[in-house]
C-alpha cells in the first residue's frame, strides 16, 4: 500500500512525497550549478597550458632552425631549448590547477548534495517505507476477526492512554472478555492512526 485511504492523510503524504522529490531536484541542480561555477576558474588554467603549449612548439621550431647554422647552430639551439622546456613547466602548471579546480568543484557539489541526500535516504524514506508496510499488514488484518484482535492489541499497546480512556475507561477488561464492540473500537483506532478506512 503506496499512500492512506483517508483523503486528509493522502492528501498530506502525496504533498511529502511531491516536496520530497522537488528538494531532492533543487538539490542536484544546486549541486550541479555550483559544480559548473567553480569549473569556471579552470579557465585560466587553460589559458595558461594553451599558451604554454604553443610558446614551447614555437621555441622548439625556433630552436631546431637556429640548430641548422653551421658551426654556431648547437651553441645557438640550446638557449631556445631550454626557453620551451619552461614553456612546457608552464603547461602542466596550467594543467594542474585545471585538475584542481576540477577536484574541487566535485568535492563541494557533492558536499552540497550529501546531507540533503542523507536525510532523505536515512531519516524520510525508512519512515515512508515502514507505514507502507504496517498500512499493507493492517490492511490485511482489518477483514478478518482475528485480525481485527491483532489490530486491537495493537491499539491497546500503542496508543496514549487518554484516546483509549475515551473509548471506554475499562477498555482492556473490555479486550479481555472479548467484547466484539471493544475489539471494533479498538481496531478502528488503530486503522484511524495509520490513515485507513475501517
Amino acid at each position: 500500500m503506496l499512500y492512506a485511504e483517508r483523503p486528509a492523510v493522502w492528501l498530506r503524504q502525496l504533498l511529502t512525497d511531491i516536496f520530497v522529490v522537488v528538494w531532492v531536484y533543487a538539490w542536484i541542480r544546486g549541486s550541479m550549478w555550483l559544480y559548473d561555477l567553480i569549473s569556471k576558474l579552470a579557465a585560466p588554467g587553460r589559458t595558461l597550458e594553451g599558451a604554454g603549449n604553443g610558446l614551447a612548439d614555437n621555441l622548439a621550431k625556433a630552436g631546431r632552425a637556429v640548430g641548422r647554422v653551421p658551426v654556431a647552430g648547437d651553441e645557438l639551439a640550446g638557449p631556445f631549448s631550454s626557453a620551451a622546456n619552461a614553456a612546457r613547466s608552464l603547461a602542466d602548471a596550467g594543467r594542474d590547477q585545471q585538475e584542481i579546480v576540477h577536484q574541487l568543484a566535485l568535492a563541494l557539489s557533492v558536499a552540497v548534495v550529501a546531507l540533503p541526500l542523507a536525510l532523505v535516504l536515512f531519516g524520510w524514506l525508512p519512515l515512508r517505507v515502514r507505514w507502507m508496510r504496517r498500512a499493507g499488514a493492517a490492511v490485511a488484518l482489518r477483514d478478518g476477526r482475528s485480525g481485527r484482535d491483532l489490530l486491537a492489541l495493537r491499539a491497546l499497546a500503542g496508543q496514549p492512554l487518554r484516546r483509549l480512556t475515551k473509548l471506554d475507561p475499562e477498555i482492556a477488561q473490555a479486550w479481555r472478555r472479548g467484547d466484539t464492540d471493544a475489539v471494533d473500537a479498538l481496531a478502528s483506532l488503530e486503522l484511524r492512526r495509520l490513515g485507513l478506512r475501517r
